[in-house]
């Protein structure tokens, strides 16, 4: 005969069982709460459980934010989400539909960024692309904090962000990507590449400065090593630079047409007014840039000018340089 406290048990059991049965269904059971079809969710730095939970019911990912809430609540760790985007596919349970979240890796996007790009075009590339916006990066970019740590004592990343097609975390942060592209260009610039530098006499901004110059007057690789022996020429015989690009630079502002008037501008980046090289890279060199200059053609090349059908001609006099000119004008003429 049962006695009464096996009796008592017995509906208590049963109770317990439905309960559980009943949780496990809102837990693991297929569709109960969620989307018939394909949906997306975007989760920002710093949005708490209960906002992703608050934009999967407004997305319409859940029908109802409890059973979510709950799951999250009797499994603590799944309230650690990570900032990203992530495609949802439809008929999950509540919990495969937290564990996905809690589980996915972030999602990358492949950028690319162009050689002799300036700070501020790599930052609006980067922001259009990332979850952050160029103001953001610049500030990273010029942090005090952020530069001595990777090494650069300038009072900003110009010239260090090495130009490639990269992937990128979606939900970087501006110093996060910052210190990548740095970490990029350091990769590159081994230790024999700084005894050419050493052997050059050009110290890290230097080259990097001599580089973006480089860059920004020849798109041609074939051409570098050729215009990087002119201005390393000119150094040597303490002729000032004369590069166009660099009153480009100090005016700002879309690219033009340069005049006379321009070339007067008071700037430290004007090298028709001041000798040696600018204060800092004017934009951020290549690869190929920055082996020019540490691999110069040998030449005593001192003076370039365009051919008005690609490329440039070469001098080492004046006189061969005006000539060159008046062929540059002529062919500019033809063109017409």
């Amino acid at each position: 005969m049962a006695s009464k406290k096996t009796f008592l048990r017995h509906p208590l059991i049963v109770s317990s069982t439905v309960l559980l049965t009943i949780l496990a269904c809102f837990l693991f059971l297929p569709g109960l709460n969620t989307a018939t079809s394909t949906t997306g969710l975007i989760v920002h730095r710093n949005m708490g459980i209960r906002a992703i939970v608050d934009e999967l019911y407004r997305n319409g990912t859940i029908n109802r934010k409890w059973p979510a809430l709950l799951t999250v609540s009797i499994i603590p760790k799944l309230h650690h989400i990570k900032p990203g985007r992530y495609t949802i596919e439809p008929g999950m349970s509540n919990f495969m539909l937290m564990y996905y979240l809690h589980a996915h890796r972030q999602d990358e996007v492949r950028i690319t960024l162009p050689e002799g790009l300036e700070l501020g075009e790599v930052a609006h590339i980067l922001a259009k692309n990332l979850d952050f916006d160029s103001t953001a990066f610049m500030s990273a970019a010029s942090s005090p904090t952020l530069l001595m740590r990777r090494g650069i004592m300038a009072k900003n990343a110009e010239g260090y962000l090495l130009p490639g097609t990269y992937d990128f975390a979606w939900a970087s942060t501006p110093e996060e990507a910052t210190g990548f592209l740095i970490g990029r260009f350091r990769h590159f610039y081994t230790d024999s590449l700084k005894s050419l530098a050493a052997k050059r006499g050009l110290n890290e901004t230097g080259v990097l400065t001599l580089a973006s110059i480089v860059e920004s007057e020849t798109w041609m690789d074939s051409e570098k090593n050729l215009v990087a022996s002119v201005y390393l020429n000119r150094l040597k015989k303490k002729m000032r630079l004369q590069a166009d690009p660099t009153v480009q630079y100090a005016l700002g502002g879309e690219a033009r047409r340069l005049y006379f008037k321009d070339l007067t501008a008071d700037s430290p980046y004007n090298t028709y007014r001041h000798a040696g090289l600018p204060p800092g890279p004017i934009c951020n060199p290549g690869a190929a840039s920055i082996l020019a200059v540490l691999n110069p053609t040998e030449s005593n090349f001192l003076y370039f000018v365009a051919t008005g059908k690609g490329g440039h001609y070469f001098a080492e006099s004046l006189a061969e340089h005006n000539a060159n000119i008046r062929k540059y004008k002529s062919a500019r003429h033809e063109a017409k």
